[in-house]
């Protein structure tokens, strides 16, 4: 009985999994879905920033951290605050 319980109220958290899974996006993530969304590819990213197309891709899976200066640089490509790219909050899906 307790399992049957225990396997109902799982079930029934599956929103609020999801809803946790999305806040908890990487940096990484976060910068390549708002690249994505831009329709830009990371060789165009990289020569706006002035970086190697390898940084971006870095930047992306998590193997670096772009510097400060470089993180206000793609906030301002993207139309977005720095702090949303850094909380991975993407304001105008709300």
């Amino acid at each position: 009985m307790l399992v049957v319980r225990a396997l109902k109220k799982y079930i029934g958290s599956r929103e609020v999994r999801a809803e946790k899974q999305a806040a908890k996006r990487t940096l990484g993530e976060t910068l390549k879905a708002h690249r994505t969304r831009c329709h830009m590819t990371q060789e165009f990213e990289a020569e706006s920033l002035g970086v190697s197309r390898q940084t971006v891709s870095k930047w992306e899976n998590g193997s670096a951290d772009p510097s400060t200066t470089n993180l206000l640089a793609l906030a301002k490509l993207y139309g977005v605050a720095a702090e949303e790219l850094l909380r991975g909050i993407d304001r105008s899906e709300e």
